[in-house]
């Protein structure tokens, strides 16, 4: 998909833990911002995040002004996941110079869903449509 659309979705990928188990398919609820509007107002004046925020394009996020700690991923242009980081409020975070995409969710999110650098993700559009680059 080239054109990215604000909307809501879901995230798939394969748990990091997962590997030796064998059935660690994670599947969260996503919200996408895409226009500038809503990805300069990204988590914003609100308490809680269900699921996460893709915000896309972003290379970097900054926390000023949040209410909530968060965990931050870096996403590359074949959403492989290249950092993940958390961040308190009033926090500048440096640009990812590879960093194409950027996942918000709540603090600790992303450790108890086993998200971690290597995992790729996949999204998909609520009306069922895949939103990621195809597999190489």
């Amino acid at each position: 998909m080239r054109t990215w659309r604000d909307g809501g979705g879901t995230l798939t990928f394969e748990a990091f833990e997962a590997f030796e188990a064998g059935s660690g398919v994670r599947d969260v609820p996503l919200r996408v911002a895409a226009s500038y509007r809503a990805r300069t107002r990204g988590l914003l004046g609100v308490d809680g995040v269900e699921g996460a925020l893709l915000i896309t394009p972003c290379g970097g996020v900054h926390t000023f002004r949040m209410r909530f700690t968060i965990d931050v991923a870096y996403l590359d242009r074949a959403f492989n996941v290249l950092a993940v980081r958390t961040m308190k409020p009033g926090r500048l975070g440096l640009p990812r110079p590879r960093a194409r995409h950027v996942l918000e969710a709540e603090a600790g999110a992303m450790g108890r869903w086993g998200l971690r650098p290597g995992t790729r993700v996949r999204v998909t559009r609520s009306d069922g449509t895949e939103a990621s680059p195809p597999a190489r």
